[in-house]
């Protein structure tokens, strides 16, 4: 991108991630206690609110918890910590995409390394090289075996997502709906879908777009990224341009694939379009595709790259 940085829902988190307090247990035991920290408490991956807000519940008032609490970081030396509890009746708990709409960006980079870490490690209690229960270490950062000392670390899955534009007429974009539990509905969003062992991003724009679509692409250009933590993935977002327009979709994947006018894209994002529905500005996916329906997404700079 140029000019100012776009910055999407669950980025912009502002905390120190303190490297180097992780290494001492002991100062982040001892920040847990403290007046001033603050807690994100979980139920079911789902953060505590109050009135839609993030409830922030500081350390004598924490509910019965499950597992170890996860140091996030300090903010103004005000610590950060993560937690889950099983008593689903303490307060009201959220989908972290619905706090998104009530919260400032900051705090939503904030919930997303929450949820993402609190997932990961409910994921991972057990060593993969012998079995064993691990112990959590460096405030979360890592998990470590004590019967073989393997070490695991949090991983995050890259995703390229893309809005891919007509070789022949830049006012026609490609959009699809996956199968499942939208299969039936008429929403449509930019194709995506994860990188793959041993592959380039770029690689996997034009494999995922041809697999999806049947389409071969082009001209590719970098938009921005967004972490993603439903659980733990990074979406990467590209602009390109297709070399061929007829579609054939993977039927067992896509529900449909088509060519969409500015003109129509514009209008549901304005909402004056209901025959199909686009994702929210919650989504990199909206904001790939109201680029293009502004004009911003040019790829008439962009050098030719050869592809086979």
């Amino acid at each position: 991108m140029t000019g100012k940085e776009l910055v999407h829902a669950f980025a912009g988190n502002p905390l120190d991630r303190g490297t180097s307090i992780r290494h001492s247990g002991e100062k982040i035991d001892a920040m847990k206690e403290l007046p001033s920290a603050r807690y994100l408490v979980f139920h079911d991956l789902k953060v505590l609110t109050r009135e839609g807000a993030i409830d922030y519940v500081d350390y004598s008032s924490l509910p019965k918890l499950r597992g170890d609490q996860i140091f996030l970081g300090t903010l103004k030396n005000v610590p950060y910590f993560a937690a889950q509890t099983d008593d689903a009746d303490v307060g009201e708990f959220t989908d972290c995409r619905q706090v998104v709409r009530q919260e400032n960006l900051s705090q939503s980079g904030i919930v997303a390394q929450a949820r993402s870490m609190l997932a990961w490690h409910r994921k991972n209690p057990f060593c993969s090289r012998c079995g064993s229960e691990t112990t959590l270490e460096r405030g979360g950062q890592l998990r470590r075996c004590p019967a073989c000392n393997a070490t695991t670390h949090p991983r995050i899955d890259p995703v390229v997502i893309m809005l891919i534009e007509h070789p022949d007429d830049q006012n026609l974009c490609l959009l699809g709906k996956s199968q499942g539990r939208m299969a039936n509905s008429n929403f449509y969003s930019a194709l995506a879908g994860f990188v793959d062992q041993g592959e380039s991003l770029e690689e996997a724009v034009r494999r995922e777009v041809l697999e999806e679509s049947g389409v071969f692409v082009d001209v590719l250009k970098y938009h921005s990224s967004q972490p993603w933590p439903f659980p733990s993935s990074l979406m990467i977002g590209f602009h390109g341009r297709a070399r061929s327009t007829e579609i054939s979709i993977d039927e067992k994947e896509m529900a449909d694939v088509r060519w969409f006018s500015k003109e129509k894209v514009s209008s549901a994002i304005n909402g004056q379009d209901p025959s199909i529905m686009l994702p929210g500005p919650g989504a990199i996916a909206h904001h790939l595709i109201k680029s293009w329906t502004e004009n911003s997404a040019s790829l008439e700079s962009q050098k030719k790259v050869k592809v086979s």
